[in-house]
């Protein structure tokens, strides 16, 4: 059975940093995605940033050039690292992993964790 623990989440002021990551631990299973999504207070959630083929990736415009997705495949593990940090990026942020286990593709959402922006 595989497992995931979304960490990283906190309090950031404006122009600051956060890094979350997503781990995953198990046997048998291979990741083929991770993509993380965010849903502030009273909107619906919404694709922040996706891994797409040939390892590149493609962000929300209110993201590029301040967040960069990243995966540590030895350590099973998928990151979000937020720099520059607005306000407006507070939200409860999710990974979502498309993977295969014995059984077939799988697809998790993590359990989130909140961001907040404030000074």
């Amino acid at each position: 059975q595989v497992q995931f623990v979304e960490s990283g989440g906190g309090l950031a002021q404006p122009g600051g940093s956060l890094r979350l990551s997503c781990a995953a631990s198990g046997s048998e299973f291979s990741i083929k995605s991770v993509d993380w999504y965010r849903q502030a207070p009273g909107k619906q959630r919404e694709l922040v940033a996706t891994e797409t083929s040939g390892g590149r990736a493609n962000y929300a415009d209110s993201v590029k050039g301040r967040f960069t997705i990243s995966r540590d495949n030895a350590k099973n593990t998928a990151y979000l690292q937020m720099n520059s940090l607005k306000p407006g990026n507070t939200a409860v942020y999710y990974c979502n992993v498309k993977y295969t286990d014995i059984l077939g593709p799988r697809n998790y959402w993590g359990q989130g964790t909140q961001v907040s922006v404030s000074s």
